[in-house]
């Protein structure tokens, strides 16, 4: 008997695939996380980060901009929870998530352009 998978996972497998299996989703994981990296670079190796996430929040903006729009843990409606590791895993997630949307998008192309 050949072990199963939890739903869940295939899912979480199924989503990736779709953030991962074009040239147009790679592209842009491979434009969001520059952005990450530059921003992770500015805040901890710059001596001066300016407006360094900017640049990740621009380019996950349609999910980024709830991090800044969701209450905080103590609901101070400021800014202060979000921290630089918190956002950079923020936009992690959120580029993922804009990936598979991509994916999708590119998936129903191909299958209307071929009909």
């Amino acid at each position: 008997m050949a072990p199963t998978t939890r739903p869940r996972a295939r899912r979480l497998r199924a989503w990736l695939t779709l953030a991962t299996d074009n040239w147009l989703s790679r592209g842009y994981l491979v434009v969001a996380g520059s952005a990450l990296a530059f921003f992770l670079y500015a805040v901890y190796l710059s001596p001066d980060p300016g407006f360094a996430a900017i640049w990740p929040f621009a380019a996950t903006l349609p999910l980024s901009a709830v991090a800044f729009l969701a209450p905080s843990p103590e609901l101070d409606p400021s800014v202060d929870w979000l921290t630089p590791l918190l956002f950079a895993a923020w936009v992690s997630l959120c580029a993922l998530v804009n990936a598979g949307l991509l994916g999708l998008a590119v998936r129903a192309f191909r299958t209307r352009s071929a009909a």
